[in-house]
């Protein structure tokens, strides 16, 4: 594969020297994912690491009463987390992963991942220090949804989304995915923001107006 992939955003598997190492990462391939693909599914066998290089992968999963909630998403110089416990257990997926854009990723067949482990102490190193980091964020985020109140999640929210034109394309559902929560509540804090005039809301749009009034409810 092209190497550039590789040196842009995982500069660690450059350095590896073992030659099982140089030799798996040679089988590994550039997958171009078109937006909405569905990546896996509930039950799915998991066949190959991906190491995200341009886009945003959303894994979510769908609660009983159709809920749908985003659990953490994978981008630029990142792993999957739950694709790295799929291959380390041999189980199947749990939830469902979408290509929330258009995705570039780096792929390793499950077979040449499992060698990387047995036989490459660089590939190793790279596999657990990727996945110690990850579960780290996830457990933060986790924590976020136990203890952070819903309104400081929205406020980061909302700031992490707006563009340079303080515009936010997300729907009331796609925010309520993400923050574990109903449309019908997010859409109440949305009406408490505008009357507090700290954002407006448009048709499939929200317009950020007080960006430091969000930054310290963030903090909350």
């Amino acid at each position: 594969m092209d190497t550039a992939w590789l040196n842009k955003n995982f500069p660690e598997l450059e350095r590896i020297q073992d030659d099982a190492g140089k030799k798996i990462l040679a089988t590994a391939k550039l997958a171009s994912i078109p937006q909405g693909t569905i990546l896996f599914q509930p039950g799915d066998p998991c066949r190959q690491y991906l190491l995200a290089c341009e886009g945003s992968i959303k894994v979510q999963q769908t609660s009983e009463d159709g809920r749908e909630i985003v659990l953490y998403r994978v981008q630029n110089g990142e792993s999957c987390v739950l694709t790295t416990t799929c291959l380390l257990a041999g189980e199947n997926y749990s939830a469902t992963g979408i290509a929330e854009t258009h995705v570039e990723a780096i792929a390793i067949p499950a077979q040449q991942f499992q060698q990387g482990l047995n036989d490459s102490p660089g590939l190793r190193k790279f596999i657990f220090d990727n996945y110690n980091q990850r579960l780290g964020e996830l457990l933060q985020l986790v924590k976020s949804l136990a203890f952070a109140p819903l309104e400081s999640r929205l406020a980061n929210r909302l700031l992490q989304q707006a563009d340079a034109d303080n515009r936010i394309s997300m729907t009331h559902q796609a925010l309520a995915a993400d923050l574990g929560c109903t449309r019908e509540v997010i859409s109440r804090r949305l009406k408490e923001f505008e009357h507090l005039g700290w954002v407006k809301l448009h048709r499939g749009q929200i317009e950020v107006l007080d960006k430091d009034a969000l930054q310290q409810l963030k903090k909350t």
